[in-house]
């Protein structure tokens, strides 16, 4: 299917179409389960324990990232049982801070690459960047593909850069694919885009940059379930999937984490597979365990400010 762009062309457009009032009504349907209070303080740290912990700022400095890297490993200081996000993510020029930050943790350095988050470079520059990211230690490479080349239909350019990323990656880091799910316009190039990066190598398929208006969504991220679902029925193989950009509660959260369960199944449910590209969250997640291991709500001047 990938010999040439015609052949890729013929297999995603072969894909089957999106119902569109289908996918919004299950993930609206889905967003309306209610949780028990036992099952809210196990989503609570399932949740936690799958962040990527991000700050992508050009105002970012080594000791911002330092206390990000602190705050990763001790969510909340005034109790240690709170699990450790998943992952730190940063620019490359800061994956050699967070990693020394992290050092003698399990958590992750995730870094973004390929012209962060344009994706407007040429491949060898964005290979460069991955380059430079993984030779300073990052365990995780989120690239973005070129939304510009995927909506003018050159399918076998995206696939071919997705794969250039992934051999730059080595055995080192594993890949997640950004597709900027807002930037795509309809949820058949959701789909289309989400059989793409699996098919090229991606680790992870992620919704967005949170860089842009629309970012991820109960609809746009059920789609990708969907597709790491039928992918493994196909395949075998197993890809994560990450939402980005706009998870700021843990009531949000919590969604999201039915519609992983309800659609691809408990062997998503884990780190490893599954992560929240978030800041904000951490906070009002952490607010929330407070509030059920004490009964009362201890407000924002409780937790650090990122």
């Amino acid at each position: 299917m990938t010999a040439s762009d015609s052949t890729l062309r013929r297999f995603l457009h072969g894909l089957p179409g999106v119902d569109t009032v289908g996918l919004e009504a299950r993930a609206a349907s889905l967003g309306t389960r209610s949780i028990k209070t036992t099952s809210k303080a196990y989503a609570i740290d399932l949740a936690i324990s799958m962040i990527d912990l991000t700050t992508l700022e050009g105002a970012d400095t080594p000791g911002k990232v330092r206390a990000l890297a602190a705050k990763a490993v001790h969510p909340d200081p005034t109790d240690r049982t709170t699990p450790r996000t998943a992952a730190v993510c940063v620019y490359p020029d800061m994956v050699a801070t967070a990693k020394a930050g992290l050092a003698g943790t399990d958590v992750k350095v995730a870094s973004v690459a390929t012209a962060f988050p344009a994706g407007r470079a040429a491949l060898d520059v964005k290979l460069a960047d991955t380059r430079d990211a993984v030779a300073a230690g990052a365990d995780e490479i989120d690239m973005v593909i070129d939304r510009g080349a995927f909506l003018a239909g050159h399918y076998l350019k995206v696939y071919e850069e997705i794969r250039a990323v992934k051999e730059t990656c080595g055995e080192q880091a594993r890949l997640k694919v950004i597709f900027e799910t807002g930037e795509l316009s309809t949820y058949d190039n959701i789909r289309r885009a989400s059989w793409l990066g699996m098919i090229a190598g991606a680790d992870f398929i992620k919704t967005s940059t949170g860089k842009v208006g629309v970012n991820a969504t109960p609809a746009n991220t059920l789609l990708m379930l969907e597709a790491v679902r039928d992918f493994r029925a196909q395949t075998g193989v197993q890809i994560g999937v990450k939402p980005a950009g706009g998870i700021r509660t843990t009531k949000d959260a919590i969604k999201f984490l039915v519609l992983v369960n309800e659609t691809a199944g408990e062997d998503w449910l884990d780190n490893h597979w599954f992560r929240f590209g978030a800041s904000s969250l951490l906070n009002d997640l952490l607010m929330q365990r407070q509030k059920l291991a004490t009964g009362r709500y201890s407000g924002p001047d409780y937790v650090t400010v990122d």
